[in-house]
């Protein structure tokens, strides 16, 4: 490995990461369940004949003796009970009611389990230099190189260097296969055979930089500066076989929904557009933002929910149901929003910000509530993405580095992520 190749590991036992103190953020109702054979029983008054006096008087219209000091109850609440049970019919069990336990709340862990200092990680919000692959690789764009970070062996190594002043735009991993696709300055699209380590695809066609790239497949959708949206397909040396347009300034968002049929992008025009692979063409757009849309993420529990989070200006996360066409919800975070991602293991999700507080936020999804925030990058995080376990995030932020966080529960719902101790790697 290349002594200077601008990523080098941080020993996290050596550094200081200041955080503040664990908390959690979550708040867990108790399940109390009333029982009524107790609250019954447990009153002295209480006859051996009360039973059937009651039930001749409500049921039979039979009119007992009743001592009438024997609803004399202390409190108001315990005579209502006993006129819903006479209204309801009397139904005693014997068996006592089950009490669940109550859950402990999840903890997260608020310091990163490994750091990466990235040497030249730009600083730039309309860019997307980070992508975490199925098979464990990690993609990170430096100035006019892309280096790899390989999960299993923890080893970097460069896969290429663009020509000056040719700048490395955006990153983005094959969900399906080893093929990485790399977009630049000048307009270009390089698709990547990771095991072949050689190009196997080249496109241009855009006039402006590519900042944004989704797979979908074997569809490569790129988007430029150039305001448009272009949709090939990798098995084919062909150009564009879809073209979106739209936009009005720059795009620099993109996610495709997960039954593969949607296409979300976010521009610098504060829109949010919905395409259709199926109309090849606009489903609808929302003008709802008031910043520029980077942040976008689909639902992978509800596929007609998707999420975009606005700039500075805007600073919101919207929730929009493409089905019904409409906004079903809006927060309001106090800090740009640079990225969004759902949890694929439970109801939740993780945005990432910048201007002012720079910090990475865990949403419970049901009622958007803080479950945890995570500080430590110094500039704002511009760069987010998952790990293949679903457990796992890593961030980029302008302060040149990149941090692991475990912020997910696992699939099986275990609290194990799989760390047994921080880490720190020389990405250089």
């Amino acid at each position: 490995m290349n002594d200077q190749t601008p990523i080098k590991e941080i020993d996290l036992n050596k550094q200081s990461l200041t955080s503040p103190k664990d908390k959690s953020d979550r708040f867990i109702p108790r399940n109390v369940q009333s029982n009524l054979y107790q609250l019954f029983m447990s009153e002295e008054n209480i006859q051996g004949n009360t039973y059937n006096n009651l039930l001749q008087s409500s049921i039979l219209g039979k009119s007992p003796a009743i001592n009438q000091k024997l609803f004399n109850y202390k409190t108001e609440n315990k005579q209502n009970e006993i006129n819903k049970i006479i209204n309801n019919g009397l139904n005693f069990s014997t068996t006592p009611t089950k009490v669940e336990p109550e859950k402990p709340p999840r903890k997260i862990n608020k310091r990163p389990y490994k750091v990466l200092e990235a040497e030249n990680l730009q600083d730039d919000f309309y860019l997307n230099l980070l992508d975490w692959s199925p098979f464990n690789a990690l993609a990170v764009g430096l100035e006019n190189s892309v280096l790899i970070w390989s999960g299993h062996t923890s080893k970097v190594s460069r896969l290429c260097t663009l020509e000056d002043p040719d700048m490395v735009c955006s990153v983005a991993w094959s969900q399906h296969n080893q093929h990485l696709s790399v977009g630049n300055t000048m307009g270009d699209v390089d698709i990547w055979d990771i095991v072949k380590q050689k190009v196997i695809r080249k496109w241009n066609g855009h006039q402006g930089r590519i900042g944004s790239l989704a797979w979908n497949n074997y569809l490569l959708a790129t988007g430029s500066r150039d305001r448009n949206i272009l949709v090939r397909d990798v098995r084919s040396p062909n150009q564009s076989i879809q073209k979106y347009v739209g936009h009005k300034q720059e795009i620099c968002g993109l996610k495709w929904s997960f039954d593969e049929q949607l296409l979300a992008s976010g521009g610098n025009d504060n829109k949010l557009f919905i395409w259709s692979l199926k109309n090849q063409g606009e489903l609808t757009h929302f003008s709802h933002h008031q910043a520029a849309v980077k942040a976008i993420g689909w639902s992978p529990h509800q596929h007609n929910i998707v999420a975009s989070g606005g700039g500075t200006a805007d600073r919101c996360i919207r929730f929009f149901n493409t089905q019904t066409i409409e906004q079903v919800e809006c927060i309001d975070t106090g800090s740009q929003v640079c990225n969004l991602m759902f949890s694929k293991n439970s109801n939740e999700l993780v945005s990432t910000h910048g201007y002012s507080l720079n910090q990475i936020i865990v949403w419970n999804y049901s009622n958007m509530s803080k479950l945890a925030t995570l500080t430590g990058h110094t500039q704002r995080v511009l760069y987010l993405s998952g790990s293949p376990c679903g457990q796992n995030i890593v961030t980029g932020a302008g302060d040149e580095s990149l941090r692991f966080w475990s912020v997910f529960p696992s699939s099986n719902s275990k609290n194990n992520h799989g760390i047994t101790r921080a880490e720190t790697i020389d990405l250089r």
